[in-house]
């Protein structure tokens, strides 16, 4: 076998979303590929689809001091023992764990991916403890990858002063165009269909999408909003008056979390996706990709795939009544809004197709792999 390459996240989940066939790829091409993260079904899953080793390795999602510290110390006699030429890491725990443990171990190079930054929307200790931990991940590894411009400004303004190099246009993903297409055709033209696919939580602003559509809904009682993804009450739960609006008003579907979105993509004619922060939301780009224009909030990766008035609409983040005006123009702009969405699909498959995406990558593992004489 070639290179070895360790790809490490804190969950299975995160390896299984963003590696699907990506590690399959590289196993063809004559790396050696090792999948790393907690034990779970999703990395039993994806071993075996993928045709890779795996190796879990239990780790807290939220900060757990002794738990943290096992993890590390299992994490520092796996990378002995696998001896890998690469570990890179995705998601804020495995980066800082991985990382520490790659050092400790004299991994040659060490990745971590940035996909989303936290601590911009923190505030007091919490703020300062989010902000040593990545602090620490980038002073471990030797090259941080930033998914967009707007987390490499932040890294930059506030966290390393190290040469940070964004992949493509950024991204992680890709998107595959052969999967993410419409297939029924119009929409029903009886209702105007807004969509909202991720996490109902507070922090995606489902709070103020929700009670903009119910004022939206009673000036126009053809519109529907859908709403596609999972609560999560223990960790960032919506506010009660939220959740009353949502069982009340009969035009908001929550349909729960869904193995195929797409269905729901295909019933809509604008994605809204009010989120307060991201690194680069993948939903937007496959609503793009599914001919939707989106309505998306000021934060970094939601405005380098969305130009504003070009294939969708941006405003600012917690603004309620920004983003009623901005709904509103879209019901009552149908010429503007298609071209919109006419504009939504080549803008995806010029910048953030699947296979470009993964060249990207390559050409990097490659590069940094080949060159390393410039370690930091």
């Amino acid at each position: 076998m070639g290179k070895k390459i360790i790809r490490a996240a804190t969950i299975g989940m995160s390896l299984n979303i963003f590696c699907n066939g990506l590690l399959k790829e590289l196993q063809q091409e004559g790396y050696d590929v090792v999948a790393l993260s907690s034990p779970d079904a999703d990395l039993k899953e994806l071993g075996e689809r993928e045709g890779v080793r795996t190796v879990g390795v239990a780790m807290e999602r939220r900060v757990s001091p002794l738990k943290d510290l096992l993890s590390l110390i299992k994490l520092v006699s796996v990378m002995k023992k696998e001896r890998p030429d690469m570990v890179h890491s995705m998601t804020p725990k495995a980066g800082l764990l991985c990382m520490m443990a790659a050092r400790m171990a004299n991994v040659p190079v060490r990745v971590h991916t940035f996909t989303g930054l936290v601590w911009p929307t923190a505030s007091g200790l919490s703020r300062k403890i989010l902000m040593m931990t990545d602090k620490i991940t980038c002073a471990c590894a030797t090259h941080v990858v930033p998914e967009g411009e707007g987390v490499k400004q932040d890294l930059q303004r506030c966290i390393t002063r190290k040469p940070l190099k964004v992949l493509g246009y950024g991204n992680v993903k890709g998107v595959n165009l052969d999967y993410w297409k419409r297939t029924l055709g119009a929409v029903d033209s009886q209702k105007f269909t807004f969509v909202f696919v991720g996490r109902i939580v507070r922090e995606k602003g489902i709070n103020e999408l929700v009670s903009a559509f119910v004022r939206l809904n009673k000036r126009y009682p053809q519109t529907r909003l859908l709403l596609v993804g999972p609560y999560e009450e223990k960790i960032d739960p919506l506010m009660p008056e939220t959740m009353r609006l949502i069982d009340e008003c009969e035009a908001i579907e929550a349909v729960g979390s869904q193995t195929d979105v797409r269905p729901f993509y295909e019933r809509s004619d604008v994605l809204v996706f009010p989120s307060y922060r991201e690194g680069f939301p993948n939903v937007v780009i496959e609503a793009g990709a599914m001919d939707l224009p989106s309505i998306v909030t000021d934060i970094n990766g939601s405005r380098e795939i969305v130009e504003n008035e070009r294939n969708g609409l941006i405003v600012p983040p917690y603004d309620e009544h920004a983003l009623y005006d901005a709904m509103k123009w879209m019901v009552e702009h149908p010429n503007a809004r298609k071209r919109m969405a006419e504009n939504a699909r080549p803008m995806v498959a010029n910048r953030f197709e699947q296979g470009f995406v993964r060249k990207c990558l390559k050409e990097y593992y490659k590069s940094v792999l080949e060159d390393k004489t410039n370690l930091l």
